[in-house]
């Protein structure tokens, strides 16, 4: 059975290793309504507004 012959070190084993615990960017987009970034096929958290309806009541500020 292969054995390695040298002990693999913390810093090359991390370099191999850098991708996995990346994160993907989430998705954004838009409000047509007020302008704000938001999640797509998501409420509007700042009016409250989804699919050009009113869904959740907001505050008129």
């Amino acid at each position: 059975m292969a054995v390695p012959a040298r002990k693999t070190s913390k810093a090359r084993r991390d370099k191999r290793r850098n991708n996995v615990w990346k994160l993907p960017v989430p998705a954004l987009s838009i409000c047509p309504n007020c302008g704000e970034y938001k999640a797509p096929h998501r409420v509007c958290g700042n009016c409250g507004m989804y699919n050009g309806r009113q869904v959740i009541a907001k505050d008129a500020e």
